[in-house]
């Protein structure tokens, strides 16, 4: 047997056992209505439709924070079931249960109860929990208890119920701060839901003369949009037999006698009222549809009733999916209902006027409230949701709801503003720049050093306007960013737990950044997700500020890792977790930091789960960080009137290495090179190429370094040696791993530890020399170790901190241990148990 609404298919035996409900009463079975967030559409491979479970051949979408994928003309019939990430004012409660999410598991997945397997990859088939990942069959997780407990990550996911976000005008991609950069791939971003383009895919036009194709809308919204399904039915049908068809095309399982097909010609898409011109053509379209000149497009229409049943649903249940039915008639307003289900919820001793009904749209895309009016005749109410869309009416409930004082209370962060300044001056800013309304918008914190604010706005619109404006908003040059960021009561966080805050770069690495971010908010709350092209580390370690304890997953190349420990280091007085450990997932080309924590050379498609599991396991060590003063002593050119200025001294953070002369010159040149060409150097093998590239070209070059730089180490001289390169090493690997200190033993140094508030200082005679390092024939030539370095350039030499290489002008360079050590976290020994 095969479902003709959602294609399901059956043996005859096993019928009786089918417990997964079809797509047309998917809306009936939604606990709390969550909207998906869409991004824009892609090619997924090996993949099923959850509304028509036919596999995604062409461009579909996907929900970025739950495992729902829909073809672009199925997403109007998918309901809103998301995960709750975050509480909203609406339904809002503190069990959380398991969040079933049907098919497009992996071949070899096992059911929990049963331990047969479960995936396929023919079928939509299979049932996961999206919080904690346990996977069964559709006829075993009804045993199921209903509570979930989030599983194995449970003390890395920031619970939802400690998460508030009121969005009610924000997107979805806004909320998650999902970048809209990725929207470019899709030109018409608006239509694509236009059911137009794709509903032909399903029935092609029957050559076949014993049928015909007929257009069918589902109301006046449908006619609007031009968006129709298409049905082929046969030449000679009855019109039941066509109206089930058209049911059957918008997943709707009501009985067709309540339901009658009208006709519309084309001058009636220009008239406003298309009801009232199709009413008298009515009587003449019943019997059969066989005409010669048959009419394209046909609406559905339901037949009006003098009574219906409704369901009501209460708001305030903290369980379960009760409703109570509840008979209408033509008289019955908002009111007589709401004083009819009051003593059926045992309420019947409380005030009508504390009670309010609202209607809940659960559009795929988003929830839409609407409260109604206490007159309302409310089988007014369901004619004109019938008459604007029948789909419309499958997936719209009522709730009764309580009137409270609901408190309005949007976050906005907003970065890229002048440093430095004081509160007053950054209001007069916003005032200025965005006409920021005072009575409605407080700054609630100021970040002086990062110029940034964030701002507390208790009006929707207002909110909206803002984060608008914002985008379009240059100070000084800068253009401004606004971030939505949620609160995070942190009262109501389990003790045990330490959430993660992960930040990726999608830039580093190979673009490899964007499939972990989509990763990491399936497996964890998306709002504990933070892509650092998006206002950078700020807005989340200031959405974690109140947590009392958290742990930090940095997805980048040194450089990132090195962006995000500065940030913690300027930010981390204002943090009730003042010291949280960081662990390094490496996406960039050298990760010299990720190798001797033991994260490896580079991410290369490891499992996004089994990578949180090591982050869960991992030991905290201490690091020391070095602090770099570049004071330049002969001013910068271009002075007027001959009288200069110096530059003033410039001051860097320091973890992995700092190199002067050859290391940093071939750095400069990959540097230049990556700035000319951006594109060419998305994949490691490639940047690796241009490295060996650049170097080959310097062989010749001989370069007197040790005549041009002095060297004081800890208050004393030390005699330089013949080289071209000078480097100071914090950790015991170097320009992608190599050994450039050596493993053997020295009774004159100490063995180079990563939190022994030492640096090695190591020499290099040249190109062949490094490349001798980096294929492991050599170790570079030692020179010293010491806690404080005061070098004196005689002439402008090329120098690189942590990869970040630049010219550096003839003066002093001081370098000296940056306050308390940091807490990284490295992968421990022990392999993971199977």
């Amino acid at each position: 047997f095969i479902s003709t609404v959602c294609n399901f298919m059956s043996h005859e035996k096993c019928l009786k056992n089918v417990k997964i409900p079809c797509s047309c009463i998917a809306p009936s079975l939604v606990r709390v209505p969550v909207a998906h967030c869409f991004g824009p559409p892609g090619h997924y491979k090996r993949k099923f439709c959850t509304v028509c479970r036919k596999s995604l051949e062409s461009p579909a979408f996907r929900c970025e924070v739950c495992e729902l994928h829909v073809h672009t003309d199925c997403i109007l019939f998918a309901c809103s079931d998301c995960r709750q990430c975050h509480q909203d004012g609406h339904l809002d409660h503190d069990t959380y249960h398991h969040h079933w999410r049907e098919g497009n598991l992996s071949s070899s997945a096992r059911c929990e109860f049963c331990k047969k397997t479960c995936g396929s990859s023919e079928v939509l088939s299979g049932m996961r929990c999206e919080w904690c990942g346990i996977l069964a069959h559709a006829a075993c997780y009804v045993i199921v208890t209903p509570e979930c407990t989030f599983g194995r990550l449970r003390n890395m996911i920031l619970p939802p119920n400690c998460v508030q976000l009121f969005s009610r005008n924000f997107s979805k991609l806004h909320c998650f701060r999902i970048s809209e950069n990725m929207q470019t791939e899709s030109d018409e971003d608006d239509d694509v839901d236009g059911s137009t383009q794709g509903s032909t895919k399903d029935i092609q036009i029957s050559t076949d003369s014993s049928k015909q194709t007929l257009k069918i809308f589902d109301g006046n919204d449908a006619v609007k949009r031009n968006q129709f399904r298409l049905i082929s039915v046969p030449r000679i049908a009855k019109n039941e037999e066509v109206v089930e068809a058209a049911l059957r095309a918008y997943y709707i399982n009501d009985d067709q006698q309540e339901y009658e097909l009208q006709t519309f010609t084309q001058q009636v898409l220009l008239s406003d009222d298309v009801i009232n011109r199709n009413d008298a053509a009515e009587d003449s379209n019943l019997g059969s549809v066989f005409r010669e000149s048959v009419p394209e497009a046909w609406i559905i229409r339901a037949k009006p009733n003098d009574e219906e049943v409704i369901r009501i649903y209460p708001a305030w249940l903290k369980v379960g999916m009760a409703y109570v039915s509840l008979r209408v008639n033509k008289d019955s307003t908002v009111q007589t209902v709401i004083k009819e289900v009051l003593p059926l919820l045992g309420r019947q001793m409380e005030c009508l006027q504390n009670f309010k009904l609202v209607e809940v749209l659960m559009g795929s895309k988003q929830v839409q409230r609407m409260v109604l009016d206490n007159q309302e005749l409310i089988l007014n109410r369901l004619k004109d949701i019938r008459k604007t869309s029948i789909r419309q009416m499958n997936q719209t409930r009522f709730y009764i709801v309580e009137n409270s004082k609901s408190i309005v209370q949007v976050n906005l962060f907003v970065g890229g503003l002048p440093p430095q300044l004081s509160p007053e001056e950054y209001t007069n800013i916003l005032k200025e720049e965005l006409a920021i309304k005072t009575n409605l918008v407080s700054v609630s914190h100021v970040y002086q050093a990062q110029g940034a604010v964030v701002l507390q706005i208790s009006c929707f619109s207002e909110a909206e306007r803002i984060y608008m404006l914002v985008k379009d908003t240059v100070v000084n040059d800068k253009p401004l960013n606004a971030v939505v960021i949620p609160a995070v009561t942190a009262s109501k966080i389990p003790r045990n737990c330490c959430p993660l805050l992960v930040f990726v770069n999608p830039k580093s690495g190979g673009l490899k950044g964007r499939d972990l971010l989509y990763s990491f908010r399936k497996l964890l709350n998306p709002h504990q997700v933070f892509e650092l092209t998006n206002g950078g580390p700020l807005p989340g370690f200031h959405t974690f500020s109140k947590v009392p304890s958290f742990r930090v997953l940095v997805c980048g190349g040194d450089g990132t890792v090195g962006w995000v420990l500065g940030a913690l280091e300027e930010i981390r007085h204002k943090l009730v977790c003042s010291e949280p450990s960081v662990a390094i997932l490496p996406l960039g080309t050298g990760n010299d930091l990720g190798r001797v924590l033991r994260w490896g050379a580079g991410y290369s498609g490891e499992d996004p789960y089994s990578i949180l599991v090591s982050v869960d396991e991992a030991d905290d060590v201490l690091m020391d960080r070095w602090t770099i003063l570049l004071d330049a002593e002969e001013p910068a050119e271009g002075a007027e009137n001959g009288i200069a200025e110096p530059e003033p001294p410039k001051i860097v953070q320091m973890n992995n290495y700092c190199g002067l002369g050859i290391d940093a010159e071939l750095s400069l040149d990959f540097h230049h090179a990556r700035e000319e060409e951006p594109g060419k150097f998305n994949s490691r093998f490639h940047n690796k190429g241009v490295y060996v590239k650049v170097g080959l070209q310097k062989i010749s070059h001989t370069r007197n370094l040790h005549k041009d730089i002095k060297l004081q180490v800890d208050q004393h001289e030390v005699e330089l040696p013949s080289i071209e390169g000078l480097i100071f090493i914090n950790i015991p690997s170097w320009g992608s791993g190599a050994d450039l200190w050596g493993s053997e033993s020295d009774n004159r140094f100490e063995k180079p530890r990563i939190d022994d508030g030492l640096l090695e200082v190591v020499g290099v005679t040249g190109v062949v020399h490094m490349g001798q390092v980096q294929g492991g024939f050599r170790s570079g030539i030692r020179i010293a170790q010491g806690s404080y370095f005061r070098v004196t350039l005689l002439k402008p030499i090329p120098v690189q901190v942590d990869g970040e290489p630049w010219i550096q002008a003839p003066g002093q360079i001081i370098i000296s241990a940056a306050g308390p050590k940091v807490h990284m976290l490295k992968k421990s020994k022990q392999k993971q148990k199977k």
